[in-house]
Parts: C-alpha cells; sequence; structure tokens
C-alpha cells in the first residue's frame, strides 16, 4: 500500500510505485479532472502540484509523491471560487476546455509565487498547450486573477 495526501486528504493506494500518478488520480481515485494529453511531459493536461510546485502528472511516478501533498484540479477550490478559476470563467478562456484544468494548475502555482507576474513570466512559466489556440484569453486571465488576489489580500489587510 502506498500511502498519499491528495486534496488535504489521505488515500491507501494498492498500486505500483511506478505507476504514474496521472493514473492513480484518475483510475484509482475517480478524480477525473486532472487529463491525460500526451503521456509525455509536453502537453501539460496532467498538471497537478505537488508540495505547492506544478509537475506534470504523467511523468511523475506514485513513490515520488509519497510525503508530499498533492493537489488536483478539484483539491483547488471546493466550489470554483478561486481567482483563477473565476478569471476563467469571466474572460470565456475555453473553447474545448480539455486543456484548462492543467492550464488553471499551472497558473495558480505562478501566481503563488509571482503575485504579479509579466507578459514575459507568464510566457517562461506556462508552458501548457492549448490546442485551440485561446492564449490571448489566457493571458488575459492570468493578469485580472493576479489582479483579484492583489484586491483580495489588500482588503484582508483593512
Amino acid at each position: 500500500m502506498i500511502q498519499l495526501n491528495i486534496n488535504g486528504k489521505s488515500h491507501a493506494l494498492d498500486v505500483e510505485p511506478d505507476m504514474p500518478l496521472l493514473w492513480a488520480l484518475r483510475d484509482t481515485l475517480g478524480l477525473t479532472g486532472t487529463k491525460f494529453g500526451c503521456g509525455i511531459q509536453q502537453c501539460g493536461a496532467c498538471t497537478v502540484h505537488l508540495n505547492d510546485e506544478p509537475v506534470r502528472a504523467c511523468g511523475v511516478p506514485v513513490s515520488a509523491a509519497v510525503g508530499k501533498k498533492v493537489v488536483t484540479i478539484e483539491g483547488l477550490s471546493r466550489n470554483g471560487t478561486h481567482p483563477v478559476q473565476q478569471a476563467w470563467i469571466e474572460h470565456q478562456v475555453p473553447q474545448c476546455g480539455y486543456c484548462q484544468s492543467g492550464q488553471i494548475m499551472a497558473v495558480a502555482a505562478l501566481l503563488k509565487k509571482n503575485p504579479n507576474p509579466s507578459d514575459a513570466d507568464i510566457d517562461a512559466a506556462i508552458t501548457n498547450i492549448c490546442r485551440c489556440g485561446t492564449y490571448q484569453r489566457v493571458r488575459t486571465a492570468i493578469h485580472a486573477a493576479a489582479t483579484a488576489k492583489q484586491a483580495a489580500a489588500t482588503a484582508k489587510q483593512a
């Protein structure tokens, strides 16, 4: 049995240690928000957080997640109220939507490290592929989410 902390809950999984984390999440736990895209860590559809760092779950063995905190799109917020999720809705980012959970997870990690990214910062950090080409809407939503997060932080301090 492999013990994993996923979205704040402990899970005992009867899987092989070299099974990709993606398949443990999707097939074993039924957390299907994390998508399979390419299987070679290139597209980013399978992006999750491992100890707050974005990783491509298709290339991470479950054994590498032991003792670490895994967060999937389902764990980003309970009801879709994370600033990035809200910006995605407000700016109508998705077309087909397939890559969007991975995009959102990558952006949430970026904004945690860099609350006010420049376009160059976004280009360097967000390497997820969108076959529909919604990159301009992604950029707009990232800037909107950054502004919303800063406004919320300012309101908390007041």
